[in-house]
C-alpha cells in the first residue's frame, strides 16, 4: 500500500499502467477513495479508469485526506485549497511535472481546484458528474458533509467539531462548483471533457454551464450506463491521447 506523508497528512495512493500520467479523483463526496471507481462490489454507471486507461497511461488513484486509508488533521481553515495542496505535493513526490486529471462527482471540483492552484501542470481534464450548486441542493451538501464528519469524529476523538463546522462552510458555503469561480472557468485554458450528471448533487445545468464557459470544452450528454461504457471509454481515451504532450511531460 503506497503512502505519501507530508507533515501530519498521510495519503494512500495506487498506480496502474504506464505512460503519460493521469491523476484520478474519485467520486464519493467527502468519502472519495480509490474503490469508488470500481463500485466496491456495487454496480456503477461509469467506467473504471484504473483498468480502462491503464493500457495507455500511468494512472494514479488516491484516497483523499480522511477518506479510505488516508488521514490528516482537521483545522478551521481547511477547504478546497487543502486538497489542492495534497494533490500538488503528491505530484511533486512522484516527480510528475504535468498530468491529465479525471474526477468523478466531487473529484471534478478537485480537478478544477488543482488547475487553479498549479497553473500549467494540468494538461487536460475529464469532469464526470460534476457537483455544483442549484436553487435547492445546498442542504444536501451540508448533510453529506455532516454525515462524514460524524463518522470521522466517531473514530477520531482528536477532531474538533468547531474545526469541522468551519471546514464545511469553507467547502460548501460558496457558489457554482464550490472549488473555483465562474471567472476561473471562463479563463481556464485546460481542455475539458464534461460528462454531466442528472441528479440533486450533480445538476445537468452546472455541467452545461462549465462547458459553455470554458474556452476549450466538449460536452457528452449520453455517456452513463453499461451499454455506453465501451463508447465512453473510447471517448475518454481518445480525448486524453489527443491532448497528451509529445514530450510526455513527466520527468
Amino acid at each position: 500500500m503506497p503512502t505519501f506523508e507530508r507533515d501530519a497528512v498521510v495519503l494512500h495512493y495506487e498506480e496502474f499502467g504506464a505512460g503519460y500520467p493521469v491523476m484520478l479523483f474519485a467520486p464519493g463526496g467527502m468519502r472519495s477513495r480509490i474503490e469508488a471507481w470500481s463500485g466496491g462490489g456495487a454496480k456503477v454507471p461509469w467506467i473504471d479508469p484504473t483498468i480502462d486507461l491503464a493500457a495507455d497511461f500511468r494512472v494514479i488513484a488516491m484516497d483523499q485526506r480522511n477518506a479510505g486509508s488516508s488521514s490528516a488533521p482537521v483545522v478551521a481553515h481547511d477547504g478546497w485549497s487543502s486538497y489542492a495542496a495534497d494533490h500538488v505535493a503528491l505530484l511533486d513526490h512522484l516527480a510528475i511535472d504535468t498530468c491529465h486529471v479525471m474526477g468523478g462527482c466531487i473529484g471534478s471540483s478537485y480537478c478544477l481546484g488543482l488547475a487553479a492552484a498549479a497553473p500549467g501542470r494540468v494538461t487536460a481534464a475529464v469532469l464526470q458528474n460534476p457537483i455544483g450548486l442549484s436553487e435547492d441542493n445546498r442542504g444536501a451538501f451540508v448533510s453529506m458533509f455532516d454525515d462524514w464528519a460524524g463518522e470521522l469524529r466517531g473514530r477520531r476523538p482528536d477532531v474538533d467539531q468547531g474545526a469541522l463546522d468551519a471546514m464545511r462552510d469553507n467547502m460548501f458555503g460558496g457558489e457554482f462548483v464550490f472549488a473555483v469561480s465562474r471567472d476561473f472557468v471562463r479563463a481556464c485554458a485546460v481542455p475539458l471533457l464534461v460528462l454531466p450528471g442528472n441528479d440533486h448533487f450533480h445538476p445537468t445545468a452546472v455541467a452545461r454551464e462549465i462547458a459553455e464557459l470554458a474556452p476549450d470544452a466538449e460536452l457528452v450528454i449520453d455517456w452513463a450506463g453499461d451499454e455506453r461504457k465501451p463508447e465512453t471509454k473510447e471517448r475518454v481515451r481518445q480525448f486524453l491521447l489527443s491532448h497528451t504532450p509529445a514530450t510526455k511531460g513527466a520527468r
